[in-house]
């Protein structure tokens, strides 16, 4: 009989979220879908289609006026921005109006070209962008957080091919974000010290393997309790909790991880689909001791099935342990 546990059930320390974790040397999961870029033809995103699009919002242009980085509302928002919340009750049940923002922000002129084949200095105005964009919504009163969030491929979710980023604005917190803050100030009211630092400092320390980059202002992690294979949080080493506050030089350090994880992604899974979330603070920072912003992302390669439905666990078939080793080479070529 073989008593070698081929399983385990992790706990995510902040929210509170079990995982089922296979610890099965040498898994390697099957991809389905393998990114390469078309032509182009007929694009919209592409430059010379201005007119196929709504009027820029924002853009960034080079030396002899052409755009590098264009920011529109999305054709088909799933939020607008006229009117009011006009929060109501309907008996027991509660609504308000679809009152938000939802724009594109498409990250490079040329169609062929991914986020992982931007030079440092290009990436890092994508992240400006952000940054801008962050910052404008934040004078609207009627906002209250702010999403940045890039869908690569179709099992990730994009309908446009060529790369680029959305940034939803809603009336309210939502509940993933929530049930960070929460976490992350009922362990900081015991310890007095922020969860997501303490993470960083433990890992580096006792799970080198975990430990898949860092330079001097970012680290990134294979965290204990990942949902999925190869997912990966990017953290700021110094407590931080709200992105659109990074400094230049903080950004250009952050493109530099962000690169070095793509390309380890695209030499070991064969260029995945992939999703990349902003996990920020609210606008109105309330949570600042305790909240560390940071960056997750999620290579599309299994699929949300039945048990994760109906129990809010999830399946992840790779320890982190391993997709951290495997990632630490993949980036180092």
């Amino acid at each position: 009989m073989n008593n070698e546990l081929t399983s385990e059930i992790r706990k995510d320390p902040i929210v509170g979220r079990w995982v089922i974790i296979g610890k099965d040397k040498g898994y390697m999961p099957p991809i389905e879908e393998h990114i390469q870029r078309s032509e182009g033809v007929n694009c919209p995103f592409c430059a010379g289609a201005e007119d196929k699009t709504p009027p820029e919002i924002f853009s960034v242009k080079d030396s002899s006026g052409k755009w590098r980085i264009r920011v529109i509302p999305n054709k088909f928002p799933a939020l607008v921005t006229e009117g009011n919340p006009d929060r109501s009750g309907i008996g027991i049940f509660d609504r308000m109006n679809g009152i938000g923002a939802h724009e594109v922000i498409i990250e490079t002129p040329e169609h062929k070209k991914a986020i992982s084949d931007l030079s440092k200095e290009e990436y890092t105005d994508v992240l400006k962008t952000y940054q801008a964009r962050i910052r404008d919504l934040k004078k609207d009163a009627r906002f209250r957080y702010v999403l940045v969030f890039k869908n690569e491929g179709e099992k990730a979710g994009s309908s446009v091919e060529h790369s680029h980023s959305q940034l939803i604005a809603t009336p309210i917190i939502p509940k993933r974000v929530y049930e960070e803050i929460n976490g992350s100030k009922f362990y900081f009211e015991y310890k007095k010290r922020c969860i997501f630092c303490d993470i960083i400092q433990h890992d580096s320390k006792f799970f080198p393997e975990r430990v898949v980059f860092q330079n001097d202002d970012f680290i990134i992690l294979s965290p204990f309790a990942a949902r999925f294979p190869f997912e990966t949080w990017i953290l700021p080493k110094e407590h931080a909790s709200a992105f659109e506050d990074s400094s230049d030089a903080l950004l250009l350090s952050l493109s530099e991880a962000v690169l070095f994880l793509l390309v380890s992604l695209n030499r070991i899974l064969g260029n995945p689909p992939y999703n990349i979330i902003l996990h920020n603070s609210p606008l109105k920072n309330d949570c600042a001791e305790f909240y560390h912003w940071h960056l997750e992302i999620i290579p599309k390669i299994k699929t949300i099935a039945g048990f994760e439905w109906g129990t809010g666990f999830y399946i992840n078939p790779l320890s982190p342990e391993e997709a951290g080793t495997y990632l630490k080479k993949g980036g180092e070529g």
